[in-house]
């Protein structure tokens, strides 16, 4: 099947502007067009594209999807430089889910200082506010 920019867009998810960016860029190799010069995607287009919004949702810059692509258009050979590169990306991931996991424990922390407060099972405190002993010696 063959599918038009809007036809493209419809099937990846994407915005008329962003797939034309990543066109532009050199994201999406071997673009095709019609008789009339416009950009045209086959069924494996598609599906390197939406391989390449899975890859920018993992935090992949610009430059790393590009040597990503490079390294895959070099076929089967660069299979172990590309798991070097998806190791990394997913270490990185792991590391991000850790500091989500730690600013959730916080927010969680709150949340029952601020019930226990509320329900009168402990003194409200602020690290903002002076506290009351100061306030005494005034």
């Amino acid at each position: 099947m063959i599918y038009t920019m809007m036809e493209a867009c419809r099937e990846t998810g994407m915005t008329y502007q962003g797939l034309k960016f990543y066109c532009n860029a050199g994201l999406v190799p071997n673009v095709k067009r019609d008789k009339i010069n416009r950009r045209i995607f086959d069924e494996n287009d598609i599906g390197w594209i939406k391989s390449l919004l899975r890859l920018r949702e993992c935090g992949m810059s610009i430059a790393e999807i590009k040597e990503y692509m490079f390294l895959c258009l070099k076929g089967e050979a660069s299979i172990p430089e590309r798991k070097i590169m998806l190791s990394r990306t997913r270490t990185r991931l792991q590391s991000q889910i850790e500091t989500l996991k730690k600013s959730i424990r916080y927010i969680d922390g709150k949340q029952e200082f601020y019930d226990e407060v509320l329900a009168g099972e402990r003194e409200y405190f602020s690290n903002l506010l002076p506290c009351s002993c100061e306030l005494d010696r005034q």
